[in-house]
């Protein structure tokens, strides 16, 4: 069957693709195949918050079931404490927690961990240069870690196939290097979201072919520039909530969406509970939760459904707090 569509075919159309049986949908100028599997995810996918500042540098874990409001659980603690964002993200069986900072140094270590079961991280490799507030994203297969500080901002892009320790690998490059920048992902495109590039926030939005190498390509624009604002997604959809800018107002609570096969600028979702910036953010591809961060309530959760606009709802609350931490999970949309 032809991946080339006739000129009359609308955005979102649906078919069966009879060669491979499977599912597919129409976006700019192209056929791209939906992710129909769904993982074993044991009564719900599980979304850890790693590391941070609380307000000195800590190596909990904590976790929740995303398809569950309540509050987290201990999980367990990464290999030392770490602080300044480090990158996380995951398969459905493993979550990888890289960079950020062993104060006051920027480092390059990797940790892994099982989602299924409790426990303490353990060694997984290095990424190609230490760094600080890297962002991170992947797939099934591979996680990406992009840009980050060492100590000026960036535009690396390393990966790792995740079912196999070791170190990093070159990736590609970003248009612009950035800082401090959201990430999200379907199973086959990341985008790498907003951040900082001195002299101030950026409102650009890039992405890559996860499976393929190279550099980063455009792919628009959120409504505010800002950094540390928090991502989530869908298969489909990937959502920008909160994050901050160097002036009054200083910290947001608003919600944008964009999808992720369509190339163009975000569109309004909604309002957060509260003002929130450096927050964990993980999602089941249904829900997407906001975890902690420098709020108002500091340890406060709350949750939006992905597919459907409309402000955010209280989840519950960690344990302790967590800002400038990981936010990584086994079901989010690049699965």
């Amino acid at each position: 069957m032809s991946n080339q569509p006739p000129i009359e075919v609308p955005q979102g159309a649906i078919r069966l693709n009879t060669d491979s049986q499977r599912l597919e949908f129409f976006a700019q100028d192209r056929w791209y195949e939906m992710a129909t599997n769904t993982p074993n995810l044991d009564g719900g996918g599980r979304g850890l918050a790693a590391g941070g500042n609380v307000p000195g540098q800590t190596n909990i874990i904590e976790f929740i079931t995303i398809s569950t409001q309540g509050d987290s659980t201990d999980f367990g603690d990464l290999t030392a404490p770490r602080q300044a964002i480090p990158g996380g993200t995951g398969s459905s069986t493993r979550g990888v927690i890289g960079g950020g900072q062993e104060f006051p140094a920027s480092v390059n270590k990797i940790d892994f961990i099982t989602f299924s079961s409790t426990g303490n991280a353990s060694d997984y490799g290095d990424l190609t240069v230490a760094r600080n507030q890297p962002a991170a994203t992947g797939n099934q297969t591979r996680g990406i870690f992009a840009g980050g500080e060492a100590p000026t901002a960036v535009n690396k892009i390393d990966y790792i196939t995740i079912a196999q320790t070791g170190n990093a690998v070159d990736f590609g490059d970003l248009n612009v290097a950035r800082r401090i920048g959201g990430a999200a992902s379907s199973p086959t495109r990341s985008l790498i979201v907003a951040g900082y590039a001195s002299p101030g926030a950026l409102n650009s939005i890039e992405f890559v072919t996860t499976s393929t190498l190279g550099n980063a390509q455009d792919f628009g624009d959120i409504s505010v520039a800002r950094y540390s604002a928090g991502t989530v997604s869908s298969s489909t959809r990937a959502v920008i909530m909160g994050g901050q800018i160097a002036s009054s107002p200083y910290y947001y609570d608003i919600i944008e969406y964009v999808t992720i096969a369509t190339r163009g600028n975000s569109t309004n979702f909604g309002d957060l509970t509260e003002v929130v910036s450096f927050a964990q953010n993980v999602s089941d591809s249904i829900r997407g939760v906001r975890m902690g961060g420098i709020t108002p309530l500091d340890t406060s959760c709350d949750y939006i459904n992905i597919s459907t606009e409309g402000n955010a709802t209280f989840f519950g609350d960690l344990l302790s707090t967590h800002k400038e931490g990981a936010g990584l999970s086994n079901a989010h949309g690049g699965l």
